[in-house]
C-alpha cells in the first residue's frame, strides 16, 4: 500500500468511533434515570433496557458496574464538594456547616442513587473517592471552625456525618414518593442533636475503619472490589 493510500477499513472507522461515544453517552444517560428512580441496586439489565441498547454493549463500554457509577455520578460528586467549598466561604461557621448538611442531604433526597453514593465506597473509583476525599477535608476543616465558634458540640466527630447520610438515604429510600419531604425532620432533628451546648453525653463514636467496612459493605450488588491497603 502506498504512502497516504487508504485502508478498505478507513471509511468506517470514524463511524463507529462515533457509534460508540453516542452509545456511550446514551448509556450514562440511561443510568443517571435508572439510578436516581431505583438507587443504585438497579440492575445493568435495567439500564441497557432504559438506554435501547444490549446487555453485551453495556459491558463492552463499562466492565464493571463501579465503572458506571462513576461514570454517572462524577458531577454530583463535584457538586457535593462544591458544597463544602461553600460552607467554608460563609463567614459564620455554623450556618455554613448547617447550609452544608442541608444541602448534601437534599441532594440525597433528589437522587436515590446518590443517596447511595454518599454511604457507599468504591476503591477502584479513584477519581470519585479523590473528589469524596477532598469534600471530607473540607468537612473537618468546617468542623473545626464550628466547634471554634461554639456553635458545635466538642464530642461532634467527622463519622458523625457518615451515619447522618446513612439515616437520611434510609429515610428517601423508605418514604419515596409517599412522604417525600420526611428526610427534612429527620435532618432537622440531627442539626438540633449537633449544636452546642451537648444537652448529655454520647456513646462512643465508631472507629473509623469499622465505618469504612461498613460503607464497603454498603455497596449494592454487583460493586464488589478489595478494600485498600492501609497499612502503609
Amino acid at each position: 500500500m502506498t504512502p497516504g493510500a487508504q485502508h478498505p477499513d478507513d471509511t468506517t472507522a470514524q463511524p463507529l468511533r462515533s457509534d460508540a461515544e453516542r452509545n456511550r453517552g446514551r448509556i450514562i444517560a440511561a443510568a443517571r434515570k435508572v439510578f436516581a428512580r431505583d438507587g443504585l441496586n438497579a440492575s445493568m439489565a435495567s439500564v441497557a433496557r432504559e438506554a435501547g441498547v444490549g446487555i453485551a454493549t453495556i459491558f463492552r463500554r463499562f466492565p464493571a458496574k463501579e465503572e458506571l457509577v462513576a461514570a454517572v455520578f462524577a458531577d454530583r460528586m463535584d457538586a457535593y464538594a462544591d458544597a463544602v467549598a461553600t460552607a467554608l466561604d460563609d463567614p459564620d461557621p455554623w450556618h455554613g456547616f448547617v447550609g452544608y448538611l442541608e444541602a448534601a442531604c437534599a441532594m440525597q433526597a433528589a437522587d436515590y442513587g446518590f443517596a447511595d453514593v454518599l454511604t457507599t465506597t468504591f476503591p477502584t473509583a479513584k477519581a470519585l473517592e479523590a473528589r469524596r476525599n477532598e469534600a471530607y477535608e473540607g468537612m473537618v476543616r468546617l468542623i473545626d471552625r464550628a466547634k471554634g465558634a461554639g456553635r458545635l458540640r466538642e464530642d461532634f466527630d467527622p463519622s458523625d456525618l457518615v451515619l447522618l447520610h446513612m439515616a437520611n438515604a434510609g429515610v428517601v429510600n423508605a418514604t419515596g414518593d409517599a412522604a417525600p419531604d420526611a428526610w427534612r425532620r429527620v435532618v432537622a432533628l440531627f442539626i438540633q442533636s449537633f449544636e452546642a451546648p451537648a444537652r448529655g453525653l454520647l456513646p462512643a463514636s465508631p472507629e473509623h475503619e469499622a465505618l469504612y467496612k461498613a460503607m464497603l459493605r454498603a455497596g449494592p450488588a454487583g460493586l464488589t472490589a478489595p478494600a485498600p491497603d492501609r497499612t502503609s
